[in-house]
């Protein structure tokens, strides 16, 4: 189906976020695995994970919008809340599921050295057949940043070098010469990634003119943050208009939203949850996520999946 207001031609997906995280130490982390699992059986199109390799103690500062956070936002765990490494995560997931894409949502991709992230997400992807999305942002948290020797008001710049290196050393034969403060003096990397031109790159942010920039330059989609999470209408006209200055085509971008569930008697109403669908297709979205409290219930999960999968077909497609 296209997007009937822009001509796109993008299959609308549904995606689910896994918890790669907990509060508390979990008996297990399998039940993560086998929600994945279940997604893949279910015919769902993505499953993302997030992103922290350790957290300070200033935790109100995920609601400062001035540094990156969310107004009105709630860290999900505390300082000591166990977070999973995303690419670690999601190379387990790899070898545990067979269609399903692996994605971050989001990935601080400049805490990484460029070239070992290059290398890292070249291994996922030709191990998973081509199947790795990477979402970035630039995170909120300072003391991150500070722990990897990184100065946090740089770290837009930081980013940008980053994925620019990477898409470097996914596409080039040789690379020579210097790329912003990182010069390469005729290096090869290989293998490179199953997907033509490298991972698929999702820009998160608010939508400002940097964020636009930065989806135009090297993005394929855009993860709305802030205010934009709930009406991403004029963010979407942005983006687009940067990706046409920039000779690209408009109606290519990717955009992440929310399918908005309605819960009636504690259960989930499928058809009163996909009811506004065909509108959100209309106004640019073209990944859903569905957030629910996957794995207390694994057959459950499934069949909840499959049974959204089946009706998401039927009505935006």
């Amino acid at each position: 189906m296209s997007n009937r207001s822009t001509g796109s031609t993008i299959r609308p997906q549904l995606s689910i976020q896994l918890s790669n995280f907990a509060a508390e130490a979990p008996a297990s982390w399998q039940p993560l695995i086998a929600v994945a699992e279940c997604a893949d059986r279910a015919g769902i199109d993505r499953v993302v994970v997030a992103d922290h390799i350790l957290l300070g103690e200033q935790l109100d500062a995920y609601s400062n919008p001035t540094t990156g956070g969310t107004a009105g936002g709630k860290q999900p765990t505390g300082p000591d809340g166990h977070w999973l490494e995303p690419l670690t995560l999601l190379s387990v997931i790899a070898g545990r599921t067979a269609r399903v894409r692996l994605g971050t949502s989001i990935l601080l991709a400049a805490l990484r050295p460029a070239a070992v992230l290059a290398k890292q997400l070249a291994t996922l992807d030709q191990l998973s057949g081509g199947r790795v999305d990477l979402g970035i942002g630039v995170g909120w948290q300072r003391e991150e940043y500070e722990a990897v020797g990184l100065d946090f008001a740089k770290r837009g710049r930081v980013l940008d070098e980053c994925i620019r290196i990477c898409r470097q050393l996914w596409s080039q034969p040789v690379i020579d010469g210097q790329f912003g403060t990182l010069t390469f003096d005729r290096v090869h990397a290989m293998p490179k990634p199953v997907q033509a031109g490298g991972v698929p790159v999702w820009v998160s942010g608010r939508a400002t003119p940097r964020t636009a920039a930065r989806v135009a330059e090297f993005g394929v989609g855009w993860i709305p943050w802030g205010d934009d999470v709930a009406d991403p209408t004029s963010g979407i006209a942005m983006i687009r208009e940067a990706l046409a200055d920039a000779g690209r085509d408009p109606v290519t971008l990717q955009v992440q939203g929310v399918l908005p569930i309605v819960r009636e008697g504690g259960e989930i109403d499928v058809e009163a949850s996909l009811r506004t669908v065909p509108e959100l297709v209309d106004r640019g979205i073209t990944d859903f996520r569905v957030y629910n409290r996957w794995g207390i219930d694994a057959p459950a999960d499934e069949v909840l999946m499959g049974t959204v999968v089946r009706r998401f077909a039927a009505i935006a497609h």
